[in-house]
């Protein structure tokens, strides 16, 4: 928005804004945010008047570094109309020079004159103010500034930093008419302020030089006065590189650091390695030109004594050893050493024979170099204790707890509600939800977690947002914006001392995450530069920690979302078992674990439970391909050894596929899968179960006896050409059949068979309902965090009648389907079942003559009164029935079409001996 051109003032959009119409995403933000906070101080466009300071220090530090520079821009812009303008922190002027001399006679004084604050909260919106607000380089055109009176011009304005603390000391800004913008000014203006800041640093260099050559005369005098001392003055560096290794080295400067950081005497101990030790005292000194300053002296030993080994006796005194206490001889007063800087007779530098100068500096400066130290170990700390999981809101927990107390006092996270659920949030959004708030105490009212936070643009939040940098308000009784947006809830966070305030925004990849808020209460002085860095690189860190987590979270809900879609909604109608099922997904990601119930022909039921190697969506699709192929072979009436082995098979081709023998050399193909499959008949109580590689069952008696039944483990799924074994076990009516997957016993902090223990004493309760005993199973042993799926299968078997079951023995002969026909009809008369005869009685007739017509004897008939009426008739012959369609001039071929229109479902299974074709007839139909 403006260079040159017509492109230069945004006239229409500040019209717009004016008359109060938004013009989000017209105007650059910083000029927007600028414009709103204006208009939230009450300012006036047309006003003329701004505040004036008649007190200039015309000998002020900055002045004093920047006037040569102030003059070589003036050399360089020398005819033009170039307005070149310093001010100080505050933003009031302090020299002004100009291209064109002749200026200064058509210019107003409030262009001209020193002395007027052109602070963005009484000024508007101008360079010298945006640049103080936004703390960085920053370029107004035209319509752009809030002031009629500047309408004509344009400007270049940059901070001016000390270099020591980073606290902004002024301004340098650069004014010419908008039609001579030029992108190349912004290198000179950077180029001046570098210059500018060099000459601040070169006078805090002269500063101490003075103090150093204050310390060496205060030294010389000493030496000179002290007859009789024994020890004489060595050089600390010399020493540092010939006596002590890197790391003491290191140690012995941070140690002096923090020393000079005070502007009293201290003397410490440091221990340094191979038990060594050294005496650090630190006394202020003071410069001939006055300035004052700290210089910190270590003690140390003789040669022959500095390399003695450290005293090792438990009672030996932890103070400064015998060789640094000989004998003093009588000095000059201690007034007249003080007067120079030297130490008084008591000063403990005097108790060694060997001092030798470590640091000298201003206690600021010591200071500084503290506080650097402490910004480098935070973030150093942050990288180990941010992210440690795949938790949203945890990472965010982490952020704050990192930063409180050592850099805010208090931590408020909002994010947008869609990146707690693992969705991006590509454009900033005024809705927030309140995720973590965390200080050195609870009675702050900040909005609680969990809450929604409705923000309005003015904020400093939503700034930070819609520019993607970190925004500071180091006075938030100032931060109009801040207060806008409830300014009772901002009086109360005023009133808890709450006065400095850092937003930064989650940004990861170019998705909003949402914003940190740091705020300090405890220290009196405000936020700086320094402390936006560091805050804004924690959040840098911790989004990238909380977008990993995530995208984490996205995928895990996709898997678990596919993973509970391809599990049983709901559970079929059948009477053979009472069910009670329970899915857990793994803490880590979603699994392959499933479980089915199967409805069978002749009132059977098939349980599958099943487990593929692996987490994620490839475990969670490739488990719904064998439970899809399970249901499948089910359907075709397979014994549970030959399913296994069809889903071998299957196992097998898809390794094929997705695995080395596929087009992509990259896939790792399909690692496994176990399997229990059991076929439960009540009519005989018996069960047939056979399992790949699966845990066994565990069997509940009536009785309350639990036992793991013994099953041939049989080999996992995928490994091909290895049989399986089925095995038949009568269950007593009311038995419970637990299946699960291996998830429920494997823990890596407990052994397998104390948790088998458990589940025994979990199971050893035959009163309970199978949903009780899946809730008492998954309280007992399921492991507190899972590693692995846990599915969990509890059936309760029943039995049918024997009063409901009738059977009879035939002859291959066509005489006897009338007897047969007759016998039924009577069996369904004594069920009361007089509305079904004619419907099954021409059902029956049909199969009976096709299995007497094509099939082998012995022939069997069995009627079964369940839910439905099930007729079954079976023959030696393995030959299959098919329906098929007859045309008119056929007098046969209509049994079975006319089979499948009275029956609600037919077919037909095999056994060992034969086969049985079979019908079932729903008796609510009849």
């Amino acid at each position: 928005m403006g260079v040159v051109g017509d492109r230069i003032g945004p006239v229409r959009f500040r019209d717009r804004f004016l008359q109060g119409e938004s013009v989000e995403g017209s105007v650059r933000s910083p000029i927007l945010s600028s414009w709103q906070r204006s208009r939230l101080l009450g300012l006036s466009p047309d006003q003329s008047e701004l505040p004036f300071e008649q007190d200039v220090d015309l000998e002020a530090p900055l002045l004093r570094a920047a006037e040569p520079v102030l003059d070589r821009l003036q050399a360089i812009f020398a005819g033009s109309r170039t307005n070149i303008c310093l001010a100080d922190g505050h933003g009031m002027v302090l020299a002004r020079r100009f291209g064109e001399k002749s200026m200064v006679r058509h210019l107003a004084p409030i262009q001209i004159l020193p002395g007027f604050v052109f602070a963005e909260q009484v000024a508007g919106t101008n360079g010298i103010g945006l640049s103080l607000a936004e703390r960085r380089l920053c370029q107004v055109y035209g319509a752009e500034h809030f002031a009629e009176r500047s309408q004509a011009s344009a400007c270049t304005a940059i901070p001016l930093r000390d270099q020591l603390s980073g606290h902004i000391q002024g301004v340098l800004c650069l004014g010419y008419p908008y039609t001579d913008a030029d992108p190349a000014l912004i290198p000179v203006v950077r180029k001046a302020a570098e210059a500018i800041e060099r000459r601040l640093m070169d006078q805090s260099s002269v500063r101490e030089h003075g103090l150093l050559q204050a310390y060496l005369d205060a030294a010389h005098l000493a030496r000179s006065s002290e007859h009789g001392l024994d020890g004489h003055p060595v050089a600390m560096a010399d020493f540092l590189r010939s006596e002590l290794e890197q790391s003491d080295q290191a140690t012995l400067k941070e140690k002096a650091t923090e020393l000079m950081s005070g502007d009293r005497r201290a003397a410490a101990e440091v221990s340094l390695s191979r038990g060594r030790r050294v005496t650090l005292v630190s006394r202020p000194v003071t410069s001939a030109a006055g300035v004052e300053g700290v210089v910190v002296e270590a003690l140390l030993p003789e040669d022959t004594e500095r390399h003695a080994p450290a005293p090792t006796h438990p009672h030996a005194p932890a103070a400064v050893p015998p060789a640094f206490r000989p004998h003093v001889a009588p000095g000059p007063s201690p007034a007249t050493v003080r007067a120079r800087g030297a130490p008084p007779a008591d000063d403990p530098a005097r108790d060694g024979r060997v001092r030798g100068l470590v640091l000298v500096g201003e206690p600021e400066v010591g200071k500084y170099a503290v506080a650097a130290r402490r910004r480098l170990e935070l973030l150093a700390e942050a990288s180990n204790r941010i992210g440690t999981t795949l938790d949203v809101s945890r990472t965010a927990w982490e952020l704050a707890e990192t930063a409180v107390p050592r850099l805010a006092d208090f931590v408020t996270i909002d994010m947008p509600g869609g990146v707690l659920l693992g969705e991006e949030s590509p454009h900033a959004t005024t809705e927030m939800h309140r995720t973590v708030v965390h200080g050195i105490r609870e009675d702050c009212p900040f909005y609680p977690v969990g809450s929604q936070v409705s923000l309005r643009p003015t904020t400093p939040h939503m700034r930070c947002v819609a520019t993607g940098q970190p925004v500071l308000e180091q006075d938030l009784k100032g931060a109009f914006g801040w207060i806008a947006q409830d300014p009772e809830h901002a009086e109360l966070l005023l009133a808890h001392n709450i006065h400095s305030l850092i937003t930064v925004p989650l940004l990861a990849r170019g998705a909003v995450l949402g914003v940190v808020s740091f705020y300090r209460s405890q220290d009196p002085s405000p936020y700086g530069d320094d402390d936006r860095s560091l805050a804004q690189e924690l959040a840098a860190r911790a989004a990238l920690c909380i977008d990993n987590a995530r995208r984490y979270t996205r995928e895990h809900t996709l898997a678990l979302s596919l993973q509970r879609s391809l599990l049983p909604r709901g559970l079929p109608e059948q009477s053979a078992v009472e069910v009670a099922h329970r899915y857990l997904p793994a803490e880590s990601g979603v699994g392959g674990d499933w479980f089915d119930v199967i409805p069978l022909s002749g009132a059977r039921v098939a349980l599958l439970v099943g487990d593929v190697v692996g987490h994620g969506l490839h475990a969670a699709a490739t488990m719904g391909r064998l439970r899809t192929a399970a249901r499948n072979f089910a359907e075709l009436e397979l014994a549970p050894d030959e399913l296994l082995t069809h889903l071998d098979n299957l196992m097998v081709r898809l390794d094929r596929e997705e695995g080395g023998d596929g087009p992509d050399p990259g896939s790792t193909g399909i690692v496994g899968a176990t399997c229990l499959y059991a076929i439960y008949d009540p009519t005989s109580q018996q069960c047939t179960m056979a399992r790949a590689g699966h845990p066994p069952p565990a069997l509940v008696r009536p009785d309350g006896a639990v036992s793991l039944l013994d099953l041939p483990a049989g080999p996992p799924l995928g490994l091909g050409g290895l049989p399986f074994e089925s095995v038949e076990i009568r269950l007593p009516e009311h038995s419970q059949l637990v299946l699960y997957t291996d998830g429920l016993i494997d823990d890596r902090h407990r052994d397998v068979d104390v948790a088998l223990d458990a589940l025994n004493r979990a199971l050893a309760h035959p009163d309970r309902t199978p949903e009780e005993t899946c809730q008492a199973v998954l309280d007992a042993v399921a492991p507190e965090h899972p590693d692995d799926d846990i599915a969990l299968l509890v059936a309760r078997t029943h039995a049918v009648p024997t009063d409901r079951i009738a059977t009879w023995e035939l002859d291959a002969d066509p005489a006897r389907v009338s007897e047969v026909r007759a016998a039924c009809v009577e069996q369904l008369n004594r069920w009361g079942l007089e509305e079904s005869t004619f419907a099954t009685e021409l059902l029956l007739s049909e199969l009976v003559t096709n299995a007497v017509r094509y099939g082998t004897a012995p022939i069997r008939v069995r009627l079964i009164h369940d839910r439905n009426l099930i007729c079954e008739v079976h023959d030696a012959s393995s030959s299959a029935p098919r329906m098929r369609r007859s045309a008119t001039t056929d007098e046969g071929g209509r049994g079975l079409f006319l089979v499948a229109q009275l029956a609600q479902s037919w077919g037909t299974r095999y056994t060992t001996g034969g086969k049985v074709i079979w019908a079932e007839c729903s008796l609510a139909a009849a």
